[in-house]
């Protein structure tokens, strides 16, 4: 799609305006304190309100494009997300209530995860998953607590200029809210693990927070598995995120 040309977005039903009204004021809230470019909404009134924006120039990342890069872009690309995340998690929280942010989603619980997903993993995979549900299970609260975040920086919320091998910009703010740090930190995984691990140290070094690799190697296991068990009944979904944990478990295994 050609720079300048406008995304709309049109909610269908009551739930998705009052969702895509609390987006709105969401990036309007970020967008000063970001260095990332995010999308500029504007809500347009009417009998079928809708918002539009220009399209940030880029397009997804997935894993295949990131192994392809050369060492000096993946670089870039950890150093400019952590800046992005450093930056989001320095907002200030009451200001970010205001704006509409709430509590993110949980995942499923390590029960439902044990019932639902564990069956599902092919017979290789399923100690390391199943140690994963136990680490998960006797992790306590975040050491670096609760704030507001993004967590949903995966590449299919990316606009990466492949051709200057540099991320242009992030969208989609609808799942952004309150959750636990470390956290925010597991959704890069589906492009790489060593991107989440890149941006994590740069983070650190960014921010003098005591990142743990560790909480974020047993975050990232368990959003697969989560989201395994949540869509196991699922016949339109269910393979892809068998799959999924299937990818995880192999680099987890190869690291």
């Amino acid at each position: 799609m050609p720079t300048g040309r406008l995304i709309c977005k049109f909610p269908r039903g009551d739930e998705a305006e009052r969702a895509l009204r609390r987006e709105a004021r969401i990036l309007a809230a970020v967008r000063p304190h970001l260095s990332m470019p995010v999308p500029d909404l504007e809500l347009v009134e009417g009998p079928m309100p809708f918002s539009r924006h220009t399209k940030i120039r880029g397009e997804h990342l997935l894993g295949a494009q990131y192994g392809r890069l050369p060492a000096a872009a993946r670089d870039r690309l950890a150093e400019d997300l952590a800046l992005f995340y450093a930056q989001l998690h320095d907002l200030d929280p009451a200001a970010m209530r205001d704006a509409g942010a709430v509590a993110i989603l949980a995942w499923q619980s390590p029960e439902d995860v044990r019932s639902k997903a564990l069956p599902l993993v092919p017979a290789e995979h399923r100690r390391l998953c199943e140690r994963t549900v136990d680490a998960y299970e006797a992790m306590g609260p975040d050491p670096l607590g609760t704030t507001y975040g993004f967590f949903d920086g995966h590449g299919w919320n990316m606009a990466f200029d492949h051709e200057r091998q540099r991320i242009g910009g992030v969208y989609d703010f609808a799942d952004s809210g309150f959750g636990p740090l470390h956290q925010d930190f597991a959704y890069p995984a589906f492009i790489s693990l060593e991107l989440t691990r890149g941006i994590a140290e740069r983070y650190a070094r960014m921010t003098g927070k005591p990142v743990e690799r560790e909480r974020i190697g047993v975050l990232v296991g368990m959003h697969r598995l989560s989201e395994l068990a949540e869509l196991a009944g699922d016949p339109r979904h269910v393979d892809a995120m068998r799959e999924s944990v299937v990818a995880w478990a192999a680099g987890r295994g190869a690291a």
